[in-house]
């Protein structure tokens, strides 16, 4: 079942009200007494209905869900459409991005958003686990990248992290800057995967994701790190590769 709420995010664009996708798990209204974790999931929009999906395709986590009877609500931000804002609202620094123009850093507005208003209204309308042990984030692209920022950088907030094609390309000089600053907590845990099909995309993104992962390593991260064969960076492949993350984050 999924309910869609509007909500504006006041320290970024208030006009915009933005939709925010709920995925109960399948069972939720049978089992009164129980309690789930909570998925925080960026650019919510690309996930559940092809219909809504920026390029036409989702990643059809809805069906996913009811299929594996995964035990854990999902929750989908829609991201912001205006100009380049969505890569600054994901972005953890400021930054000139190649093919871009400059990219100022939202990312700690989108995480306050997510921690100050969101969670708390998740937490009093649905039967969650609101402790950091069973609050997650992740996303795809620069939703992975955000997704890394947040789970190092608000590790007292966010136990696991879903890292899909992170857009570690933009500036790995500033993302190692970012991870060296970090000391997670134990039992830390992040999947974070790439596709052969788009490591050419961008020619930092080999060099920087050995370093990323190294350093993630030599935080004592549990790391679950994949090279995905014949993946791309679109919605299909990440639909594909759904199954074999949410196993290796323990979801299902």
């Amino acid at each position: 079942m999924i309910t869609k709420w509007h909500m504006s995010v006041p320290d970024l664009r208030p006009d915009f009200k933005r939709r925010i996708y709920i995925c109960l798990p399948s069972g939720y209204d049978r089992q009164l007494k129980k309690r789930f974790p909570v998925f925080y999931l960026f650019d919510g929009q690309n996930l559940f209905y092809d219909r809504d999906a920026a390029f036409g395709k989702s990643w059809n986590l809805s069906q996913f869900m009811k299929d594996s009877g995964a035990q854990c609500i999902l929750v989908g931000i829609e991201s912001n459409p205006f100009g380049n804002e969505r890569l600054c609202e994901y972005a953890p620094f400021s930054h000139n991005m190649p093919g871009y123009s400059y990219i100022e850093g939202w990312a700690d507005k989108t995480l306050r958003f997510i921690l100050s208003d969101l969670k708390p209204r998740v937490d009093r309308t649905f039967r969650t686990l609101p402790d950091r042990d069973h609050t997650y984030i992740g996303g795809s692209s620069m939703g992975g990248l955000i997704s890394l920022y947040a789970v190092t950088a608000y590790n007292a907030d966010f136990s696991k992290a879903l890292c899909v094609s992170p857009s570690l390309w933009v500036d790995p000089a500033g993302v190692h800057k970012m991870l060296r600053s970090t000391s997670p907590l134990p039992h830390t845990q992040i999947y974070m995967d790439y596709g052969t099909e788009e490591m050419g995309n961008h020619e930092a993104s080999p060099s920087a994701l050995r370093e990323t992962v190294s350093l993630l390593l030599s935080l004592n991260v549990d790391l679950t790190f994949r090279i995905e064969p014949f993946g791309s960076h679109c919605e299909a492949s990440w639909e594909k590769g759904t199954p074999v993350f949410m196993r290796c984050l323990g979801i299902v």
